[in-house]
């Protein structure tokens, strides 16, 4: 079988495909969606106690999920030189799955590569009896559906990405890393977590000495002055509110 080569324009544009624009003079993703690759949210009508349509046809982008083909079709419209996971183990059943794509360059990135990237989990509790045997694969998948349509701009959830846990009975053994107060502390707990798929303290104040480094370089003398009283922290307990509120914040704007 002879494999047919794509071509590209000087904006990085597939010279075979029939591209819809937005007004602001960029790629309208979302409108290069195939119907087929669209169909009714069924949770979105039966929450409301309304009838599932049998059409995609007038339904809003809440009202929609999108298959994980539909998905794969735009990574290819759009041109990507790379992707890849980094997989966490955060318990025997929770894992954190970390998706980056490296996107060529087109006329929307002033012809740069761009790297993106995006996380997402698979839990005991947010998948069905056939998934918990797959989690490191469905926490990937749901990790590269959200990488593409956020990169993207869609506003479609995935099918792979919604809770398949329906009906469910919810484990009764809690995972520990999860049950944080909400405090400044234990928010700062939860977002170390999720965003760095960190878990243990003391790997955390590793981080913290890496962070030290940069705030260096950058002369940024409050993060400094508060990382000087990490060298007595033990636990994210010991952190005072108003430092682990500064790290929340640095942590988000980074």
């Amino acid at each position: 079988m002879t494999s047919i080569k794509k071509t590209r324009d000087e904006n990085g544009l597939l010279t075979d495909i029939e591209y819809k624009f937005a007004e602001d003079g960029f790629i309208n993703w979302r409108g290069m969606i195939k119907p087929e690759f669209l169909y009714p949210n069924r949770d979105f009508f039966d929450s409301r106690n309304q009838e599932v349509p049998t059409s995609v046809e007038g339904l809003e982008d809440r009202q929609l999920l999108i298959m994980l083909a539909g998905i794969k079709e735009l990574a290819r419209l759009r041109g990507f030189k790379s992707v890849s996971y980094d997989v966490k183990h955060i318990d025997t059943n929770y894992v954190v799955a970390t998706c980056s794509i490296e996107w060529i360059g087109n006329y929307e990135t002033a012809g740069e590569i761009v790297k993106f990237q995006d996380i997402a989990n698979a839990t005991a509790d947010n998948t069905d009896d056939f998934c918990i045997k797959f989690l490191e694969t469905i926490a990937c998948n749901r990790a590269f559906v959200r990488c593409v349509r956020n990169f993207l701009n869609i506003h479609i959830v995935g099918f792979d990405e919604i809770d398949k846990s329906k009906n469910k009975k919810v484990s009764s053994a809690p995972i520990v890393s999860n049950a944080l107060p909400i405090t400044a502390q234990g928010t700062l707990e939860k977002l170390v977590n999720e965003k760095l798929s960190i878990t243990e303290f003391p790997e955390y104040k590793k981080h913290l000495r890496g962070l030290w480094t940069k705030a260096s370089e950058s002369n940024d003398e409050k993060i400094l002055d508060l990382l000087m009283e990490a060298k007595g922290w033990n636990s994210f307990k010991d952190i005072p509110a108003k430092s682990a509120r500064i790290l929340i914040k640095h942590m988000s704007d980074g």
